[in-house]
């Protein structure tokens, strides 16, 4: 790593602590009890399959977050590709639903949720790290 990487090491932690917490949570929910988890998020019947693989990808993401407190930068990859699906959901999904005038309420808290995650993300990945030209000594 250069010198000028600028890391910010205690966001870094903390974005791999929130989501282990929150996405490793929520996915162990949904796999475990899923019924509770529609219950307490209010959330619609849907597909099983569908709403199972939400809660592997979510648990994966939790899962692999514990590798991040042992090496930050090294699984920064995690935390970069929890930005980019969210910010698509932001951009393909919600501003669509907003737009036409069709967003569902019981998503406002998710929207919510994942505003705050899209805002830790980009504080914490060493963006400059991410992009930089690695040697492969």
């Amino acid at each position: 790593m250069s010198k000028d990487t600028a890391v910010r090491w205690g966001w870094l932690k903390f974005m791999y602590i929130y989501t282990i917490v929150g996405a490793g949570g929520l996915g162990l929910g949904i796999i475990a009890v899923p019924e509770l988890m529609k219950s307490v998020f209010t959330l619609p019947n849907g597909d099983p399959i569908t709403f199972g693989i939400t809660g592997s990808v979510y648990l994966s993401f939790g899962l692999l977050s514990i590798l991040g407190l042992r090496s930050p930068l090294k699984y920064a990859p995690i935390l970069f590709l929890q930005l980019g699906y969210k910010v698509v959901w932001f951009a393909g999904v919600v501003l669509p639903l907003l737009l036409a005038g069709k967003f569902p309420m019981y998503a406002l808290p998710i929207a919510i949720i994942y505003a705050t995650y899209v805002i830790g993300d980009l504080i914490a990945i060493p963006f400059s790290y991410i992009f930089a030209k690695q040697s492969d000594a």
